[in-house]
């Protein structure tokens, strides 16, 4: 399948994804599979966790789109799926959900050799957040971190 056929089966798959208040967080499509494979991951546009029954729901008018559309002219496999669990931690949901969780703290500091910390994620405020390690609470500006993310705490 050319970009263009697949841009336009986007397109489709967007217009049918908003009509069910979803969006397509990514479309691949395995032509090197026989049949081919398209894979749809889907989340929802008010950001709520996606359902096994939400990628049931979504099936049957993706399916649908893409059969109308002709613009696939041999079988197909479609699979429909949510974007999973991320690691990096980056809504207040992420921070009250994984509050005491094991994580990894990306730093950008210029004048410091300390480039990650690992803790337990402790709080996290507008200004600041807070992870406990071994025992003691360490509190990182906002501006000092790129990133945190889950990890595995190492002994």
């Amino acid at each position: 399948m050319n970009k263009e056929k697949k841009s336009s089966l986007e397109k489709l798959l967007k217009k049918v994804a908003s009509e069910w208040n979803f969006q397509i967080y990514s479309l691949n499509l395995k032509t090197n599979h026989n049949p081919i494979v398209i894979e749809i991951t889907i989340k929802k546009t008010n950001g709520d966790d996606i359902s096994l029954d939400d990628c049931a729901l979504f099936n049957n008018p993706a399916s649908e789109v893409i059969e109308n559309s002709n613009l696939l002219n041999c079988s197909y496999v479609l699979e429909i799926s949510s974007q999973g669990v991320s690691d990096e931690l980056t809504s207040e949901r992420d921070f009250k959900t994984f509050k005491g969780f094991p994580v990894n703290v990306e730093l950008n500091q210029k004048n410091s050799k300390i480039k990650f910390l690992s803790g337990l994620l402790y709080e996290k405020s507008k200004d600041y957040l807070a992870i406990n390690i071994k025992g003691k609470i360490k509190k990182i500006p906002f501006n000092e971190v790129l990133k945190i993310s889950l990890s595995t705490l190492k002994d």
